[in-house]
């Protein structure tokens, strides 16, 4: 029987970040060291039940536009409440921007950035295996992704189970517009499936960092979780 893989898109219709082919290589070299086999594609024909069943993990790897067909995005939606997961990089906040079903899925959408610069990533809660590896206050450079709205405001006003497991300190840069609460790195369930989603990843350097790195490795891990628990995902699929 085939190993559940990771499958990594980047395809971009808009603008496309430089740390795309560093950010594929090092989340290709994480998931191998979590036993899983991964492919980086920017075919969106990849997105079909069928393949979609192999997966543990889609990631969106600063995904900008409309890179899905609408028969992607019928794949995607039945894999995610199916039981599948889905890890949503940086600019994968910018992704699907007419697809409602994708801006409830994170719960927000992307609202700008000021300048690259360095500031301090609050840990909220370190349960979590992705934020688990790192400090109470993270000294990070990143482009501080500002959002249209707070990601727990979603489905309703419940938040949809959104768990903000790390924060952006704007007393610490210049240019963010949430305030005291400026969620960063979130995930939550939707039916059987997980979403994990980091606004961090902006630079190639960024990806080479042991600190990002176990960030990353902890969001697959907890992904990959709800594969090994509900084994095959797809039409068919068991409880």
């Amino acid at each position: 029987m085939r190993t559940p893989d990771v499958l990594i898109y980047t395809r971009t219709a808009g603008y496309r970040h430089d740390s795309i082919p560093d950010g594929a290589a090092a989340l290709t070299e994480l998931a191998r060291d979590l036993g899983r086999p991964a492919e980086a594609t920017e075919d969106p024909g990849v997105f079909t039940p069928g393949r979609l069943a192999d997966c543990a993990v889609v990631v969106l790897l600063s995904t900008t536009g409309n890179v899905l067909t609408p028969e992607g995005r019928a794949a995607l939606e039945e894999y995610l409440r199916g039981g599948g997961a889905l890890l949503a990089v940086h600019a994968a906040a910018n992704a699907e921007p007419d697809w409602p079903f994708y801006g409830e899925l994170l719960g927000t959408r992307f609202d700008g950035h000021p300048e690259i610069q360095p500031g301090l990533v609050l840990v909220d809660d370190h349960e979590h295996p992705a934020t688990a590896p790192l400090p109470d206050r993270w000294e990070w450079t990143d482009e501080w992704y500002n959002f249209t709205s707070d990601p727990r405001g979603s489905g309703g006003g419940d938040g949809s189970g959104v768990r903000v497991l790390a924060r952006a300190d704007e007393s610490s840069y210049r240019g963010g517009t949430h305030g005291e609460d400026h969620p960063l790195v979130w995930c939550r369930e939707i039916d059987r499936g997980r979403v994990f989603f980091t606004a961090l990843g902006h630079a190639p350097e960024t990806y080479r960092d042991p600190a990002f790195r176990a960030h990353l490795t902890g969001a697959l891990t907890w992904l990959t979780a709800q594969r090994v628990s509900q084994g095959r995902i797809g039409r068919g699929s068991g409880a």
